[in-house]
């Protein structure tokens, strides 16, 4: 189930969905990340939710059908966390892939509408907040694990070792935070 869930992620959502829709190829425009926040700068919106449905199911299917099978919470984690690091270091696309957000989300929606609710009510609020979606994913991160373990918190572990993936992988994001060079969501890219 690790190595499946790593295909899964493996295929992304923003490549597949560009090419077949014959849009901007995210890895050459916008951020060339090639993730949700990135299609809907420079594609606009519904491909934008397209590809971020996608990602998440990536997240979600591996980890419903190894639930299915009967396996522990923590491998159930670590399945979770393969699904990411495929979509971030997506074999199919030169290793080369997105922040795993929306996979990540995908992979932790089963946990409980509960939790998912508070994990997407704060990141929305950070979003409106701030105006970044980096931002908003970093702090619903950092709050992923204390809202699991409320609700679930044989599942703390795992959730903590994927936060900590999903907010390295924003190191960059970050960066460009402190030097006032990061773009707002909805700020559209040229598409030179």
């Amino acid at each position: 189930m690790i190595i499946i869930a790593y295909l899964c992620g493996s295929l992304s959502g923003a490549m597949i969905i560009c090419h077949v829709m014959k849009l901007h190829d995210p890895s050459l425009h916008g951020s060339h990340n090639p993730g949700a926040t990135n299609v809907l700068r420079i594609n606009g919106r519904l491909p934008a939710v397209i590809v971020l449905i996608f990602d998440m199911l990536k997240g979600a299917i591996p980890v419903y059908i190894a639930y299915r099978l009967g396996i522990s919470p923590f491998f159930l984690g670590i399945i979770g966390i393969s699904a990411c690091l495929g979509h971030i270091f997506p074999c199919f696309f030169h290793f080369r892939g997105g922040k795993g957000v929306a996979t990540a989300l995908g992979m932790m929606a089963p946990i409980g509408l509960d939790f998912t609710g508070c994990f997407l009510l704060t990141w929305f609020l950070a979003l409106i907040i701030t105006g970044y979606s980096s931002v908003a994913a970093i702090v619903g991160f950092l709050f992923a694990p204390l809202f699991v373990w409320f609700f679930k918190p044989e599942l703390t572990l795992p959730v903590t070792m994927l936060s900590c993936l999903i907010i390295i992988r924003h190191s960059s994001n970050i960066m460009r935070l402190f030097k006032g060079e990061e773009p707002k969501s909805y700020a559209r890219h040229n598409k030179k």
